[in-house]
């Protein structure tokens, strides 16, 4: 079993390996034909992490969610309307994910964040972008963003990877409304849209994957089959 996990873990390394090679390659003249798959690559490698890890169908949501921000990464690229209107797919897996682990009631400053992360990337969706047009799309789509995140810290995944990421996603996403208004020309986006975006989807592939095989063990490969261990 320990050979089958080492031959599972690399994925993870490529995951890294590429989003760090997207980072550094895409202030260089590489043609963007060559950084996209690169691009893409990082996001669908935690895809294949979650499905060789684990056999529960939440693997294989996140497993899918992971594939979606695959294709919305590149598709971000070309046009960033249909890279956002995959994103939003990928909100709708992750919320069906986290709200399946719900903690259940809470109380005091859990509250406070939960609200917190339900009204700000709608609301800063709508008043960062210049454009009114954009302030719109924007808003709609941060009202995805902020359920996703909100259902992440409302889930029983560890908070200090599922929930973290989930807000370094918020984070790297109000910085790409900025980047529509106040922050429009400036090279702190460029610098931070990504590291803070890929972080975020490391930590809730981790998260969630280390949780789950906590909680039911992984499928076993045996010669010829697999068998659950429980």
């Amino acid at each position: 079993m320990r050979r089958a996990l080492a031959q599972k873990r690399p994925y993870l390394v490529l995951s890294v390996v590429a989003a760090l090679a997207y980072h550094y390659l895409q202030i260089t003249e590489l043609p963007e034909a060559f950084l996209w798959p690169i691009k893409g690559s990082a996001c669908a490698f935690l895809a294949f992490y979650a499905w060789l890890r684990h056999g529960s169908s939440d693997a294989r949501l996140l497993a899918g969610a992971m594939a979606v921000a695959a294709i919305a990464d590149m598709a971000m690229e070309f046009d960033m309307a249909v890279g956002a209107g995959v994103f939003i797919l990928f909100h709708i897996l992750a919320i069906r994910l986290f709200t399946r682990h719900n903690r259940g009631a809470m109380a005091g400053r859990d509250n406070v964040v939960l609200l917190a992360l339900l009204i700000v990337p709608p609301f800063a969706g709508y008043w960062l972008p210049d454009d009114q047009l954009w302030s719109w799309l924007a808003a709609a789509y941060g009202a995805f963003l902020g359920v996703m995140a909100a259902s992440a810290w409302a889930s029983d995944f560890p908070r200090l990877r599922v929930a973290a990421g989930a807000i370094l996603f918020v984070i790297s996403d109000l910085l790409i409304f900025a980047r529509l208004g106040p922050l429009e020309g400036s090279l702190i986006p460029e610098y931070l849209v990504w590291p803070t975006y890929y972080l975020g989807q490391f930590l809730i592939a981790i998260g969630v994957v280390t949780t789950l095989r906590k909680r039911d063990p992984e499928l076993r490969v045996v010669p010829g089959s697999r068998e659950t261990m429980h």
